[in-house]
């Protein structure tokens, strides 16, 4: 086959993989996104029934605020670096966003024990929907957050073994526009969770 059509042919692969992988993630993002509006929405209808108990949200929520702001900066530069074919910062910046991603889970975890510790459960009867919507809400956000960590550990692995270059980094870019996705959600849920108690 002549060697110019053969790249033609695969850039058009390339091009149509890509398409419908985006596609793909967007109508992921969007179930993802009225999951978490019916989550909101109950949450805001128990809320005005007035059997609702007020609690301090944990120091450790704040934290893993900041953890996942800050993997956005680090996953914006993974992304930067694997444009311009720069490996190693690539590589350092991936691994950065997986520990900060992992500091994350880690927070919340912490979170839910400071909870414990406030006497506010999950279930129970000593439970008040106030503390079960916020856990289920965490709880669900960080379920979504460990499907961002495997493909951020897949996305590692490829980068290890240089598999990404400028002209094709597909699993970077999908990867990216989740984990900022997950990014936003958060941001999104813990300012729902903190105003609305």
């Amino acid at each position: 086959m002549n060697p110019d059509l053969k790249a033609g042919i695969d850039d058009e692969m390339r091009q149509s993989r890509r398409k419908v992988s985006k596609n793909l993630l967007w109508l992921g993002i969007v179930s993802i996104i009225m999951l978490f509006a019916g989550f909101t929405s109950a949450y805001v209808v128990s809320h005005a029934k007035g059997d609702w108990i007020k609690f301090v949200i944990p120091s450790a929520f704040f934290i893993s605020t900041a953890l996942i702001l800050l993997s956005s900066v680090t996953m914006n530069w993974a992304l930067s670096a694997v444009k311009k074919g720069n490996n190693s910062p690539f590589k350092t910046s991936i691994l950065m966003t997986l520990l900060l991603g992992l500091g994350f889970m880690l927070s919340q975890y912490l979170g839910w024990k400071s909870l414990v510790a406030q006497n506010v459960f999950f279930t129970g009867s000593a439970s008040n929907a106030s503390g079960s919507f916020f856990y289920l809400i965490t709880f669900m956000h960080l379920l979504h957050l460990v499907g961002g960590l495997i493909a951020l550990m897949v996305v590692y692995f490829k980068a290890l073994a240089e598999k990404y270059k400028p002209s094709d980094f597909l699993g970077v870019q999908l990867c990216s526009i989740y984990w900022h996705f997950l990014d936003v959600l958060w941001i999104y849920l813990f300012l729902f969770l903190y105003f609305i108690r």
